[in-house]
């Protein structure tokens, strides 16, 4: 389930943002203050995060330069309307900026897009030859079933959604394993070996010194 971080000082916003997101079936959370926001981005995996500018604590743009190394994409809804205002958003790396007042059909329509733009809402993943169907759980390589375990798919599809960006060990470890992660284990290292050899590969799959793993695909 997509999983979206919703910063706003003001709770009737957050409040109907969460109700629309989550009726259309997104998981949410939203906090009202910039260090709250920060302390739930260390503690937990976002999909997109929804970010107001104007916050107690730390403003959005400080949030935003700490988001940006996490390549979480971000949307900000804020009440500042000057064009300057947009540029600074958007070149501190944010994929979209909404004004408020907003309708909310548009919001939804911009979230779908972002998403979209990060293979996130895709039903098919895909990389070379191999295809990933992840309403069905199906992997296939030059359409060929492949049989993998629930870690291997896991990654497989970490991977394929990050095509050509190095994942830290850390968050491959957090987004896979969850509750049962501890840094110092080989397992995975192990199950990107058995990776590399199911989906053939050996070339792609390359190890990214003292940060984890990245996947080399032709785009």
């Amino acid at each position: 389930m997509i999983k979206v971080l919703i910063v706003d000082d003001e709770k009737p916003i957050c409040d109907l943002i969460d109700m629309n997101l989550s009726a259309a079936g997104y998981q949410c959370r939203a906090v009202q203050d910039g260090l709250e926001a920060i302390d739930l981005i260390e503690k937990e995996n976002f999909d997109l995060i929804l970010l107001d500018v104007m916050l107690p604590g730390v403003d959005g743009y400080d949030i935003m330069e700490y988001i940006r190394p996490l390549k979480i994409p971000v949307i900000f809804i804020t009440a500042r309307h000057e064009v300057r205002d947009r540029v600074k958003g958007l070149r501190l790396g944010a994929e979209d900026y909404l004004v408020k007042p907003f309708e909310v059909v548009e919001l939804m329509a911009r979230v779908e897009v972002v998403l979209r733009r990060y293979n996130k809402t895709q039903r098919l993943l895909r990389a070379g030859d191999v295809v990933v169907d992840v309403e069905a759980r199906k992997v296939t390589k030059a359409g060929r079933p492949v049989v993998l375990t629930n870690k291997e798919y896991g990654l497989l599809v970490l991977f394929m959604r990050n095509k050509n960006i190095a994942l830290f060990r850390e968050r491959l470890y957090e987004k896979v394993w969850g509750d049962e992660y501890y840094a110092d284990s080989r397992t995975l290292d192990l199950h990107v070996q058995r990776l590399r050899r199911k989906m053939g590969w050996e070339e792609n799959l390359v190890a990214v010194y003292k940060v984890g793993y990245r996947l080399e695909i032709d785009e």
